[in-house]
């Protein structure tokens, strides 16, 4: 089932110079690109926990705004109607002018804490995008690395060093985003 395959004559592991550091560079590359797709999944789960957060805010904005409403509806209408005892109508309208009142205040808190969250979001987003685009990049650099030992060439493990440095810094301004 498995075969073993020999290289061919006089191509050793030991004949080729670029077998470590190359093998070195590589495994490295490999762990970079674990980090980022580990940061990469971490702010998009972040994302989602943000949005759902985001929702449930302006779900009770629409509660503390059908209620904002109710209250002054009632206030209107107390004032608009004749009453048999009119101080007590007059009570009871100061009473649901001031609930329509506190629901406005919470409602406008709440639309704020919103904002607040749906911008948390799309900083979370933004750090996502840095990460996915940096695990690319480290992948690439990764199978340029490899062609090194395909071609005996240092062109490619440079290139593949060079990479991954880009791959390095793209996955550290995800940290520098704010």
């Amino acid at each position: 089932m498995h075969e073993v395959m020999e290289a061919p004559e006089g191509e050793h592991h030991g004949d080729n110079p670029l077998l470590m550091p190359v093998a070195v560079t590589m495994s490295i590359l490999a762990v970079l690109v674990a980090i980022a797709t580990l940061l990469g999944h971490r702010s998009a789960t972040e994302e989602l926990i943000l949005q759902n957060k985001a929702t449930d805010q302006w779900s009770l904005f629409q509660a503390k705004n059908i209620r904002q409403h109710e209250m002054q509806s009632v206030a209107d209408m107390l004032g608009m109607v004749a009453v048999v005892e009119k101080e007590k109508a007059d009570a009871l309208r100061e009473k649901y002018q001031k609930d329509a009142e506190r629901y406005e205040k919470e409602k406008n808190e709440t639309s704020d804490q919103a904002k607040e969250l749906e911008a948390e979001r799309d900083l979370a987003g933004r750090r996502e995008d840095r990460y996915d685009a940096a695990e690319v990049i480290l992948e690439i650099a990764l199978i340029v690395c490899s062609l090194t030992l395909l071609t005996k060439k240092r062109i490619f493990w440079f290139s593949g060093i060079v990479l991954g440095l880009v791959g390095l810094v793209v996955t550290g301004s995800g940290f520098l985003l704010r």
